[in-house]
């Protein structure tokens, strides 16, 4: 007779690692629940049964869904973010939530830099210019970009991905600061208490803080203000963090120089006043888009999954 295996609900397809499946189905009957034709029939029928949920930053577990599966037992994402995950209503319930930090610090990074050097000497606005035949024609005029080199770098939130676009700034010879909810005495950096003298002081602001509540619109108009009409910001952590009808408004009206967005408040909208500004890059949420990272974050979330299976306990939870 077969063994009575446990039920793990996956909310999406990981087509990018190919073991992916055969991994999840080794220890658990898996519903696929993006497949099926009536999710909420599927989601009733499965309910008493699930003990383990798989999803991503694209697609939130919130406390209605913990709520409906009473023998859960963990949540496995993948990424290093977990405002997707009402994860303290998962705490109160004894749920594991696991993340899967590190691996995609150093591609994060890298994109915060495309960013900031894209705003600073306008490499999207100048491929524009190419392309609509302004260069040959000669009928505008390509506005002079900004210098990066030797310029002030402050960042706000210096976790693990703030850590890899700090070190990446001795390339620039930049000056560095950040702003933490406490200081680090592990970093040569210096800190600044105030979110607000961070801002005056840095040319260019990258926010690499977490999501959730206690950020929401951390990145409000008095930080703009204070960045002022030479400052540029950068921001590749959560779309809640800045306040982004204030956002508009400063690039509007001058108050900033320009940003560079990776996410924004309600993904997949963007609000139409900042695509119309030459001085603002939007992506549509990229920073971990390599073949390589998003197949390592796969992987640890299986890793995850698997030490589940075995222990009991996730390798990696979330532990604010």
């Amino acid at each position: 007779m077969a063994l009575h295996r446990p039920t793990l609900l996956q909310l999406l397809p990981f087509p990018i690692h190919p073991d992916a499946q055969p991994r999840l189905e080794r220890d658990f009957s898996v519903v696929r629940l993006w497949e099926q034709d009536d999710p909420n029939s599927v989601m009733a029928a499965c309910r008493d049964e699930v003990t383990v949920v798989v999803t991503s930053a694209f697609m939130p577990v919130r406390k209605k869904l913990i709520d409906q599966l009473p023998r859960l037992q963990a949540i496995c994402s993948v990424g290093v973010g977990y405002d997707h995950i009402d994860w303290q209503d998962a705490q109160q319930r004894g749920v594991q939530v696991s993340n899967t930090p590190d691996v995609l610090n150093d591609c994060v990074a890298d994109l915060a830099w495309g960013l900031l050097l894209d705003v600073a000497r306008d490499i999207s606005r100048a491929d524009r210019y190419v392309r609509a035949n302004q260069w040959e024609l000669r009928l505008a005029e390509l506005p002079l970009g900004r210098q990066v080199t030797g310029k002030k770098l402050g960042i706000v939130g210096l976790g693990r991905v703030g850590s890899a676009i700090a070190k990446r700034a001795s390339g620039f010879s930049m000056q560095v600061r950040y702003h933490n909810r406490r200081p680090r005495n592990d970093v040569d950096w210096p800190y600044e208490n105030s979110l607000h003298a961070l801002a005056q002081w840095a040319d260019f602001l990258v926010v690499a803080t977490v999501g959730g509540d206690e950020t929401r619109h951390l990145i409000d108009q008095a930080v703009l203000e204070a960045l002022g009409p030479d400052g540029v910001l950068i921001n590749i952590s959560r779309g809640s963090v800045v306040d982004e009808t204030a956002l508009v408004q400063a690039l509007q009206d001058k108050i900033i120089a320009g940003a560079g967005l990776d996410v924004f408040e309600n993904e997949p909208q963007v609000p139409d006043e900042l695509k119309t500004m030459d001085n603002v890059v939007l992506l549509p949420h990229i920073a971990s888009a390599t073949m390589e990272t998003r197949r390592a974050m796969v992987d640890f979330m299986l890793q995850n999954v698997e030490a589940f299976a075995r222990t009991g306990q996730v390798l990696t939870p979330v532990n604010p």
